[in-house]
């Protein structure tokens, strides 16, 4: 098995030629006629045993070729990869097969080489970055969401009213007749999570345990089930419990129950300083954004579309077992908002290779200003991994390869130099805003869109 030429083509694909001896090819060709010579039915020869010379006299010398080349091509190319050092990025395609007279064999395999690049300008470059401050009313609304989680349920004889949870039985009728999906008992809904059509929950403020009432909404004109989308419905709705919710006290007590806190005073601090953590963090990934667009937009060289094709295919299953992890599968996804198999995809693809164009700068970057990675730089990321995932560090050693692993702190590193080495300007001056209280945003919740699962 001889390379006999790689030819660079558009795109970053280079046509490896490979010419296979006539017996090494011959040698493949009888490989595959002794694993298929049992499937093979020849008169006067008992079902396995007929030769292969018979076999290939009934049905063309070629027969058992298709799947020789099917064998031996992997492994020139595999060969040509370590014999020519080529940096491939993406399967392979065979462009062309040929077996001579002699009974030689000839390749041609398209391989996806890693895309070679040139960047203008990466450093001084200019982008407004975002604020970091966080204010009080941050803290407090993250300690009220907190409060809301462990709130306790307590049936009372009141009318219902906002925040309340109310037990129900219902069934929806849309002309007077029952539509699939609009029936349940025994639900708990509580009144303003916005989980039911617009209109719905604030029709049950006031009703009363044993109560009876009917509730009369339009569904979404974007409503996923066609059949129902802008039409008017009735639901009639009997209570069986009205339930109040009664929030804990905001004390020490209370931090030392939903944390590792002795005092509201510390929780508080702990609450500010991660808050903190994570509005530098989005500040700086959102800076660093705008710096990739402005160099990604300028960079010269063109992505394999077979590289663009295998990064889409990984982020759609990435997706998919996000979705399966909620019970969702991706068809019912693309069903419930209704959107086109195509369109999916081509967002899907237009994510991949904005994230494989930074990537190419990134690494870029990294080649060109000679950034290594230390044993240090690994063994901290390790560490900060197994205490993201609380497990102990040789257990995430054991999750990664290396190389990857390698190479992702490189292109970390290298995204820090930029932000590094980029100017941040500030933000312009906005508007004075009235900020809005928890209670107003409650009071609006009753009012706005959200998903419906009155199905």
């Amino acid at each position: 098995m001889e390379i006999t030429k790689v030819e660079k083509k558009e795109k970053s694909i280079a046509a490896v030629t490979v010419v296979v001896s006539p017996e090494e090819f011959d040698e493949a060709v009888n490989a595959v006629y002794k694993k298929n010579r049992g499937s093979i039915m020849v008169p006067g020869f008992r079902k396995g045993k007929a030769p292969r010379k018979i076999i290939e006299g009934m049905y063309g010398k070629g027969v058992f070729h298709e799947d020789a080349i099917n064998e031996i091509a992997p492994q020139a190319y595999a060969q040509a990869i370590k014999e020519k050092e080529l940096k491939v990025v993406a399967s392979p395609a065979l462009e062309a097969a040929d077996v001579g007279e002699d009974g030689s064999l000839t390749l041609v395999i398209d391989a996806v080489l890693y895309p070679e690049i040139t960047l203008k300008k990466y450093k001084g470059l200019e982008a407004v970055r975002k604020g970091a401050k966080v204010e009080d009313y941050q803290i407090d609304a993250e300690i009220e969401r907190l409060r809301q989680r462990n709130a306790s349920l307590v049936t009372t004889e009141n009318e219902a009213k906002y925040g309340d949870t109310v037990v129900i039985d219902y069934e929806g009728f849309v002309d007077g007749v029952p539509f699939e999906g609009g029936k349940d008992v025994n639900h708990s809904l509580e009144i303003g999570s916005n989980s039911f059509i617009p209109g719905f929950e604030v029709q049950c403020i006031g009703a009363k345990a044993g109560s009876d009432i009917e509730v009369n909404v339009t569904f979404p004109e974007e409503y996923h089930a066609k059949e129902l989308a802008g039409k008017p419905a009735v639901f009639k709705v009997h209570v069986h419990e009205v339930k109040e919710k009664i929030l804990p006290e905001l004390d020490d007590e209370f931090a030392k129950d939903v944390s590792e806190f002795d005092t509201l005073a510390e929780y508080k601090e702990n609450i500010r300083k991660t808050l903190q953590e994570n509005a530098e963090n989005s500040s700086r990934d959102e800076f660093l954004d705008k710096i990739l667009e402005q160099i990604t937009a300028e960079m010269e060289g063109e992505i394999p579309d077979a590289y663009i094709d295998e990064r889409t295919q990984e982020q759609i299953e990435q997706f998919a077992q996000r979705l399966q992890q909620q019970g969702i599968s991706l068809d019912m996804y693309i069903k419930m908002f209704n959107i086109p198999q195509d369109e999916f995809v081509a967002n899907m693809r237009k994510t991949a290779e904005k994230q494989l164009r930074e990537e190419l700068v990134l690494t870029k970057i990294a080649d060109l200003e000679n950034i290594q990675v230390a044993e240090d730089d690994k063994e901290a990321e390790y560490e900060k991994l197994a205490k993201q995932y609380g497990v102990e560090t040789d257990s995430v050693k054991s999750f990664f390869d290396v190389d990857l692993f390698e190479n992702s702190i490189r292109v970390m590193k290298a995204a820090n130099f930029l932000v590094d080495n980029s100017v941040a300007l500030p933000e312009p001056p906005a508007e004075e805003k009235t900020e809005e209280k928890p209670e107003d945003k409650a009071e609006e919740k009753t009012e706005e869109k959200a998903e419906d699962k009155a199905e």
